[in-house]
């Protein structure tokens, strides 16, 4: 049995459909995500599969529960990481722990004998009795993850989990996401990190405009979409140069002052660019990312 399961999907906000017949499955304990540009329909998406939107068409079951009919029910069993933290600033990070656990109905032992273990998970110990506003962006996220796991979910959705955090504090819940996975979990998640899909994610789905447009584990989408070798390319006389590059280069895209060069093989671009001393290049290995802008394009989304 799936953990989230929906079909033909489809939400319209007057003349703008948002989501646009999206079919996901994902399985008991993996790690699943959602990826797209700025206003791609993820947030909806995952705001349709809790039940806190109602769909124009479709069908969502969500721990064998059907949604939105028995949402409340299936969200008993679910934790959720929204976009923006949302934590009570008038309490302490452990009574926001407290607090947060009886919205579940569990009762105050409960939970108080929760709060050592998640503060510990969450890297807070220590921290019961500080203010919201004497932590560090890392610390609230942190807070944020720890009291979704209050009720010790079977499913946890995730918006963007590590926006705005530096690289060790990112780097930090990544190794707690993964602790959760393996303990059994299903992650359901959305980023702006291809990094973090492809060191998280068992399978993800790239959305653009509603739709979901390609599905997979990350190296199985690169391979499927993207050529293996990427040189990435500036500086002056690049015009000039392009134009025999392209003859070796069986794809070739322009963003601003840098040429991105797709090939299987890459010896014979390097190899010219070694008699052009005004040209910069970055050989490396195709990317989830390099996918993603392939998909979705590279125009800014507002």
């Amino acid at each position: 049995m799936s953990a989230l399961q929906a079909r033909a999907l489809r939400k319209r906000y007057g003349d703008l459909e948002v989501v646009n017949g999206v079919d996901l499955d994902v399985a008991p304990g993996e790690c699943f995500g959602l990826l797209g540009p700025n206003g791609a329909g993820k947030t909806t998406t995952l705001r349709l599969c809790l039940g806190l939107t109602y769909p124009d068409a479709g069908t969502i079951e969500l721990l064998g529960e059907p949604v939105p009919a028995r949402a409340r029910e299936a969200r008993s069993r679910v934790g959720v990481v929204p976009q923006f933290d949302n934590l009570d600033p008038d309490f302490t990070v452990e009574e926001n722990l407290l607090v947060y656990g009886r919205y579940f109905g569990m009762s105050r032992a409960t939970v108080a004998a929760r709060v050592p273990e998640l503060l510990e998970f969450a890297g807070l110990a220590g921290r019961a009795d500080a203010r919201i506003n004497a932590l560090s962006g890392g610390m609230k996220r942190r807070l944020t993850l720890a009291r979704a796991l209050i009720n010790d979910p079977q499913l946890l959705f995730m918006d963007e989990p590590t926006t705005g955090l530096d690289p060790q504090a990112r780097h930090l819940i990544w190794e707690r996401l993964r602790r959760l996975t393996q303990e059994g979990k299903t992650l359901v998640l959305t980023t702006h990190f291809m990094e973090e899909a492809e060191r998280l994610c068992h399978r993800l789905a790239i959305m653009d405009r509603g739709r979901l447009i390609s599905v997979g584990s990350p190296r199985a989408l690169i391979a499927e979409h993207i050529e293996p070798q990427v040189v990435e390319v500036h500086g002056s006389g690049l015009d000039r140069w392009l134009q025999q590059a392209r003859r070796l280069a069986p794809r070739v895209e322009r963003a601003g002052d840098t040429a991105f060069l797709y090939a299987a093989d890459a010896a014979p671009l390097i190899a010219g660019l070694r008699g052009e001393p005004e040209l910069s290049f970055l050989h490396r290995p195709a990317s989830l990312e390099d996918v993603f802008l392939k998909l979705t394009g590279r125009d800014l989304r507002d």
